[in-house]
């Protein structure tokens, strides 16, 4: 049995900073992960491009763990718990039990608040009910990652992608660095699902081509895969199998979403949102019971690890905080929007304090020339023109809580 103020579920970069977080506070934290070391799926991430935005600097994915872990090592108020997996979060009077198991067995941790930060994993290929025989040479896009990056495995010489996620795109330019062929990204959607930069750096600068509202509809081979078929999509996303036609390779790569690691808090009753397949939560991280936080992409998947890191820290000092004195939770308003946005996190605000408030959001579609806006009692209290906004991107926007005055409500007027 441990006891602290706050349990941390998962030690990747958004338990980390959550760790941080809560000591900023002034209480005490104990970071629960499942591997053998800290860092979650940044350890086998070994391009660049992480850091920009908390460091000014372009790290890779283990340098960008790296610093974060020693931040967590120099602290004497976390404290972590490696090779232990977590069952359940039951609630124990008004305080949490969280129950694990590793080497010394059964692990029961009771603390006064929880934060949620397990991350999110891949769609597998039964997800997307894909016909066909079960060669060989199928593989997640991360699963892929992982053998070439960490275990120096070569997965394949002439390969598929299938679906247009940001993971999904830089495995194809490692792919090629190392010598395989690609021969497409194939993207059931009309457009795709990942940053535009790395749609420009890891397909047109590798002259990869991406198909658009086309998808692979099955595939073929008896030990080792042998090829796959692949057809256009008609505007409701089925296959037109008149144009189907066969594509040989002897690997697939699936990148066909992320699903939040929400499970362990299952049986809690917790409000639940069917976009995100995550709970929502309020400006504190909350979710809708109090002391049990959700941040970083078991909340929403973030284009950006700078992005999980932040929330992560700001929902480990609102843990914190109300571990060691409690939050205001008075005045609770819910954030609206219109048909163009999909979701926004936060989905509720408290009217008691002034401040700035920052809600991300995700578009349903591709728009040119937008206003994102932000309205209080009928009046604009914050607004953002956009050039362009891609649903493949999370949109943000600051607004300055003293202006709430009667509900808030974001919409984005097309120009």
């Amino acid at each position: 049995m441990y006891k602290t103020d706050v349990v941390i579920i998962g030690g990747g970069p958004c338990g980390l900073a959550a760790a941080t977080g809560v000591s900023k506070s002034g209480a005490k934290a104990l970071i629960l992960e499942r591997d053998e070391r800290l860092g979650g799926i940044l350890t086998q991430c070994i391009h660049n491009g992480f850091g920009l935005h908390l460091f000014n600097e372009e790290l890779t994915g283990p340098e960008y763990a790296e610093r974060w872990k020693a931040r967590v090592a120099g602290d004497k108020n976390i404290s972590v718990l490696l090779n232990t997996f977590c069952y359940s979060i039951e609630r124990r009077g008004a305080d949490f039990l969280v129950t694990a198991s590793n080497a010394e067995g059964l692990v029961e941790v009771e603390a006064k608040a929880v934060v949620m930060a397990l991350g999110c994993r891949e769609k597998p290929a039964g997800a997307i009910s894909l016909g066909g025989t079960r060669p060989a040479g199928i593989f997640s896009a991360g699963c892929a990652q992982k053998l070439i990056n960490v275990e120096g495995r070569r997965v394949g010489n002439n390969v598929v992608i299938l679906g247009s996620g940001d993971i999904g795109l830089i495995m194809a330019r490692r792919l090629v660095c190392e010598g395989a062929k690609v021969l497409g990204v194939y993207e059931i959607m009309s457009n795709s699902g990942g940053l535009a930069r790395n749609i420009t750096q890891c397909l047109k600068d590798f002259n990869i081509p991406l198909y658009l509202s086309t998808t692979v509809t099955r595939v073929a081979g008896k030990k080792r895969l042998e090829g796959v078929y692949v057809a256009p999509v008609n505007e409701k996303l089925q296959p037109i199998l008149e144009l189907e036609k066969f594509i040989p390779c002897d690997t697939l790569l699936l990148s066909v979403g992320l699903l939040p690691e929400v499970e362990i808090a299952g049986g809690l009753g917790l409000e639940f949102n069917p976009v995100t397949n995550s709970y929502t939560v309020d400006e504190y991280y909350s979710t809708s019971i109090p002391g049990l936080f959700c941040a970083g992409n078991v909340l929403h998947v973030n284009d950006l690890v700078d992005n999980v890191s932040a929330e992560g820290e700001l929902a480990g000092e609102f843990a914190g905080k109300f571990a060691k004195s409690g939050l205001d939770m008075s005045n609770k308003i819910e954030i609206t929007h219109d048909e163009h946005i999909k979701y926004t996190a936060p989905k509720y605000v408290y009217n008691n304090h002034t401040g700035t408030l920052k809600v991300s959001f995700r578009v349903d579609k591709n728009y040119r020339r937008v206003i994102i806006r932000a309205m209080s009692g009928g009046a604009e209290i914050s607004k953002r023109p956009a050039p362009a906004i891609t649903a493949g991107e999370m949109q943000t926007l600051i607004i300055d809580k003293s202006k709430i005055i009667n509900g808030l409500h974001l919409e984005i007027d097309v120009l």
